[in-house]
């Protein structure tokens, strides 16, 4: 799942102030601190995050999201022979759409469970279907809802932006460890977490438009350049953004692979996800940053292939788009410009569904950086 930027996940904390988050350490300015805010408990935050999807609107974007609404159907369908007859938990079930899914693909009974007041629009969508008996709606989250029995497979939408952004899953390994039978069938299997250097198009021309504005008025504005570049990219904030397979300034780079069925998985993603990289730049342009994007996996059922979903920007647009991680300032990078460096995705200290990014990086021949990274809450 992922809500639309429009709507804010509450912090309480300020995932981008407050515990040194979203901190530079380029030029050695110390930002201006700002007023702290009451930290609230973790039970309230997440209340104030379920209470976000009891809005259509967030459901309508992910529904209408075709790349995304049609690879969870074919990813379930193609697992029929896992799912006929059986049972299934699915997480964060939203309207219902992926258990009725579920039910198409020919699962006994599914228990859908649903945190956020939305359930009950789902309960509606599953007696205009005629499903009463074969889909039980179930409201609470899920690290409190009591099933009647263990199940044969879970199903979830539960990727955020950058992938970990909101901290789904970790509700799906729990419903994993405490309903899921040995050896259950998991929807998706896995994820793999990219990242790449860029140039934003449309970021280089909001910077240079300041260069043109005496052409078109005769007031020459073009000092306003650098304080452009402060404001659009001295923030420490990861934007969400599409882009291009244009935009990518060299071959991307595979940082984490994540098993949802490895043991273990829990305290990695709590002690943080991540990697190091290199890239070889393939030509001249100017680098403002990295962008993060993440695909998923299902499993290929009887004879058919795995079924990736991606948020490449060489695949078609989803909602999802790209986590983008600008510089401070736009770099020039030539052919064969090396770019190295390490990233870790991780949560935010302040509230654990607000994701945070470290970056360290170098490129060509200037000296290795960081920054620190928070989504906006």
């Amino acid at each position: 799942m992922s809500q639309p930027k429009k709507r804010k996940l509450e912090s309480g904390g300020g995932g981008g102030g407050g515990g040194g988050e979203g901190s530079e350490e380029e030029d050695g300015g110390a930002p201006e601190a700002a007023p702290p805010r009451p930290r609230r408990a973790r039970r309230e935050r997440d209340q104030l995050y379920y209470e976000c999807y009891a809005d259509i609107s967030v459901h309508e974007e992910m529904i209408a999201d075709r790349v995304r609404t049609d690879a969870y159907r074919l990813g379930i369908l193609r697992n029929w022979a896992g799912l006929r007859g059986k049972t299934v938990l699915d997480v964060g079930a939203g309207t219902g759409i992926l258990s009725l899914f579920c039910v198409q693909a020919g699962a006994r009974r599914v228990y859908a469970v649903e945190a956020s007041a939305i359930w009950q629009q789902a309960r509606d969508v599953v007696r205009l279907n005629g499903l009463e008996d074969r889909v039980h709606v179930l409201p609470g989250p899920v690290e409190t809802v009591e099933l009647p029995e263990q199940v044969d497979a879970i199903v979830s939408e539960w990727m955020g932006y950058g992938l970990l952004h909101e901290s789904m899953l970790r509700s799906v390994l729990h419903a994993r460890a405490r309903w899921l039978k040995e050896g259950g069938l998991l929807l998706p299997a896995s994820a793999e977490l990219f990242v790449a250097p860029v140039s934003d198009q449309m970021l280089e021309l909001r910077l240079g438009f300041w260069s043109q504005v005496k052409q078109l008025y005769g007031v020459d504005m073009s000092c306003l350049e650098s304080f452009a570049t402060r404001c659009l990219m001295g923030h420490s904030e990861i934007v969400v953004q599409g882009l291009s397979g244009e935009d990518v300034l060299a071959r991307p780079h595979c940082f984490a692979r994540l098993e949802l069925a490895r043991s273990g998985l829990e305290q990695e993603l709590e002690a943080g996800v991540g990697g190091r990289f290199r890239f070889s730049c393939y030509g001249s342009a100017p680098m403002h940053g990295f962008a993060v994007w993440f695909q998923v996996t299902f499993p290929g059922g009887d004879a058919e292939k795995p079924l990736v979903l991606s948020t490449s920007p060489f695949h078609p647009v989803t909602h999802w788009k790209q986590a983008l991680l600008y510089l401070n300032e736009p770099v020039p990078v030539e052919q064969d410009t090396d770019i190295s460096g390490e990233i870790t995705l991780l949560p935010s200290r302040d509230n654990h569904r607000l994701l945070r990014v470290l970056l360290r990086y170098k490129v060509g021949d200037q000296e290795e950086k960081t920054k620190d990274f928070a989504m906006e809450d």
